[in-house]
C-alpha cells in the first residue's frame, strides 16, 4: 500500500500530533499559555515512538547522540524482553526517560539512517503503539474512537477480542512464553496505520508516495 510522507523536517521546530508534524506557523496561531493536555500527550507519544526507532538505530549514529546511560541501559533491556506486556511497559519507561531530551538530534539521526523517511518510520511506530494499547486495554479503544470517529468500531472491537484470544497461552504452564500473534493482531496494525496515514495525507497533499514494510 502506498502512503504519502511529509517533507524532511530537519531543522524545523514543532511537535508531532496524531501522526503529523505541527509547524511553527500553526503553533503561532494557538493560544499563548502553558501546553494543553493534547499537546503534552502528542509530545509524549512522539518521544515513545522515537524510542522505538532508537532500537534499530546504527551504532555510529547512536554514539553521536550521546544519550544518557540510563536510557541506553533501558534500550538494551528492551531488546532482550520477549514478553508482550513487559516490552510495552519498558517502552513506556523509555518514553518517560526521553521526555526531557531534545528530540531534534534524534529525528536527524533516524532521518539519516532511513534516507529521509523519518516521518514514515515514526508513523509506523505510532501505529504499533496504538495496536499494542488497543489489545492491552479497553480504555485505549475509547480514546482511539474519540480521535478517529470514522473508524468501524464494530470491526475493531471484533479484531481486538480475537487478538486477545490468540495471545493467551494454550496451556497454563506456557504462561511465561511470549504471546502468539495471529492475523487479527496484524489487521489491527493495518487499520490503525491506514487511519494515521490518511490523516497525514489530508494535512500534506504535497508529500511523496512511499512503500512501507508490513509489521
Amino acid at each position: 500500500m502506498n502512503i504519502k510522507t511529509n517533507k524532511a523536517i530537519k531543522g524545523v521546530k514543532g511537535y508531532w500530533s496524531n501522526g503529523r508534524f505541527v509547524k511553527p506557523e500553526e503553533i503561532a496561531l494557538e493560544e499563548v499559555g502553558p501546553p494543553s493536555k493534547t499537546q503534552l500527550k502528542a509530545e509524549a507519544g512522539e518521544k515513545q515512538a522515537l524510542g522505538e526507532a532508537l532500537l534499530t538505530l546504527r551504532a555510529d549514529l547512536m554514539a553521536r547522540l550521546d544519550l544518557p546511560d540510563k536510557l541506553l541501559d533501558a534500550l538494551a533491556q528492551a531488546k532482550r524482553i520477549t514478553s508482550f506486556e513487559g516490552r510495552r511497559r519498558q517502552m513506556q519507561f523509555i518514553g518517560k526517560l526521553m521526555r526531557p531530551l531534545d528530540a531534534e538530534p534524534i529525528r536527524e539521526a533516524i532521518n539519516e539512517q532511513l534516507g529521509g523517511s523519518a516521518q514514515l518510520t515514526l508513523t509506523l511506530h505510532l501505529a504499533e503503539q496504538w495496536r499494542d494499547k488497543l489489545v492491552a486495554s479497553d480504555d485505549a479503544l475509547g480514546s482511539w474512537l474519540t480521535e478517529h470517529p470514522q473508524t468501524d468500531a464494530q470491526q475493531l472491537r471484533a479484531l481486538i477480542r480475537q487478538a486477545r484470544k490468540d495471545a493467551k497461552p494454550e496451556k497454563p504452564e506456557s504462561a511465561g512464553e511470549a504471546p502468539r500473534h495471529g492475523k487479527p493482531y496484524r489487521e489491527i496494525f493495518q487499520l490503525v496505520k491506514q487511519a494515521l496515514a490518511a490523516q497525514s495525507e489530508g494535512e500534506d497533499k504535497g508529500g511523496v508516495a512511499a512503500q512501507e514494510p508490513e509489521a
